[in-house]
């Protein structure tokens, strides 16, 4: 079995951090693993930094003509890697000369995929009226919509300043371990092995190294 992988994150932070990358990753490789007949190949991966809502992406058109041209399944993570859109989605299933599958959901036929994209749509379009719905309301009984963003923006400020001061106390043991070149997982372990915490109180990942790194580079 043939696999061309598609991986998609919304912003440019969220590309260059790596910050749901990984847990895309993680998922196919575990449909790889545990779905997927034996043995498998994959052809090429295809990363995006572009809104799910645009059915006009580069990566994803490049991915679709690879998988067709070497007779091979587009593979995602999730289905709206794909597009938020049914009608995409619906597109996408009529195209007899493609064949994708969805990690998450592995055991799932097209006629399934296509209506839990309708039904994530319908969702993503309520969640929407009710959150202008409660605006609208507050708004009515004369709540300041505009203090309360003020107040996020300052919780907002103090949360980045402790991320900040917590990664500049935490650099001296991770710097040099990124200076030999161990891999963001390998430092996390080593930390949790150390029983070194987060600043909330929990266990590192590879993620919350980064975002260190990130910070202090």
């Amino acid at each position: 079995m043939k696999y061309v992988i598609y991986l998609r994150v919304s912003t440019k932070e969220q590309g260059k951090s790596g910050l749901g990358l990984e847990a895309q990753r993680r998922d196919i490789q575990l449909y790889l693993d545990n779905y997927s007949p034996s043995p498998y190949s994959v052809i090429d991966e295809c990363l995006e930094v572009d809104s799910g809502a645009n059915s006009q992406r580069i990566k994803l058109v490049d991915a679709i003509n690879l998988a067709k041209k070497h007779d091979a399944v587009l593979l995602v993570a999730k289905l709206d890697r794909l597009s938020r859109k049914v009608s995409f989605i619906a597109k996408l299933m009529e195209d007899k000369k493609l064949n994708f599958k969805v990690a998450t959901m592995p055991h799932a036929d097209p006629f399934q995929l296509h209506i839990y994209a309708a039904l994530a749509e319908q969702e993503r379009e309520f969640i929407s009226k009710r959150t202008k719905a409660a605006l609208a309301e507050a708004k009515s009984r004369g709540t300041r919509l505009g203090g309360l963003r003020t107040q996020t923006n300052e919780r907002n400020i103090a949360k980045r300043k402790q991320a900040d001061d917590f990664a500049k106390n935490l650099w001296p043991m991770i710097e040099p371990m990124v200076e030999t070149s161990l891999g963001y997982t390998e430092i996390a372990k080593r930390l949790n092995s150390m029983n070194v915490k987060t600043a909330n109180g929990g266990a590192f990942w590879a993620s919350t190294v980064s975002n260190i790194v990130k910070r202090m580079m």
